[in-house]
């Protein structure tokens, strides 16, 4: 079982998406098809209770994960269409969100415009780096891995289906 796979608690809530989806203009079969995950921003309760906050308030439309952690867990990364159903710290579901875009870029590589949709901080590159570099030190070092300027970030755009 992976750390992505929906609990029960999220499947309701996915399921009571599905119920208002046509009012909403989404066809529920077509997103029945698509793949989804459970997901969470931020590894502490503070953590997520800003970040989530952020997306629920439209500032957060972009998040990263490192593809090495992906490739340790043996599981899929996200994809375009992806829809995610996310969960404060304590696995409540809050949101569903759709990933729009991906964009697999070295750590070096990441830019401003996506440095600012991630609405954290004061949303610059040189925030970014400072507290995505001291995310992955601690995340890679699960896997036996440190962050590099080469890592592979997985540079995700999406947007809030439901709440």
């Amino acid at each position: 079982m992976s750390e992505h796979d929906l609990t029960p608690e999220a499947l309701d809530y996915f399921e009571d998406f599905l119920k208002g989806a046509p009012s909403l203009g989404f066809d529920p079969q077509a997103m029945r098809a698509r793949r989804v995950v459970l997901d969470r921003f931020g590894d502490s309760a503070e953590m997520t209770e800003e970040l989530t906050r952020l997306v629920l308030e439209g500032t957060k439309t972009a998040s990263c994960t490192c593809r090495w952690e992906w490739e340790a867990d043996g599981d899929e990364p996200l994809g375009v269409g992806t829809l995610a159903v996310i969960t404060d710290h304590d696995g409540k579901p809050r949101c569903i969100v759709e990933t729009t875009s991906l964009e697999d870029v070295p750590f070096r590589e990441v830019g401003e415009a996506h440095a600012h949709a991630e609405g954290e901080g004061d949303r610059t590159l040189a925030y970014w780096r400072r507290v995505h570099w001291e995310w992955f030190k601690r995340h890679l070092a699960r896997i036996g891995r440190e962050p590099s300027e080469e890592m592979p970030i997985l540079c995700e755009r999406f947007r809030v289906l439901w709440r």
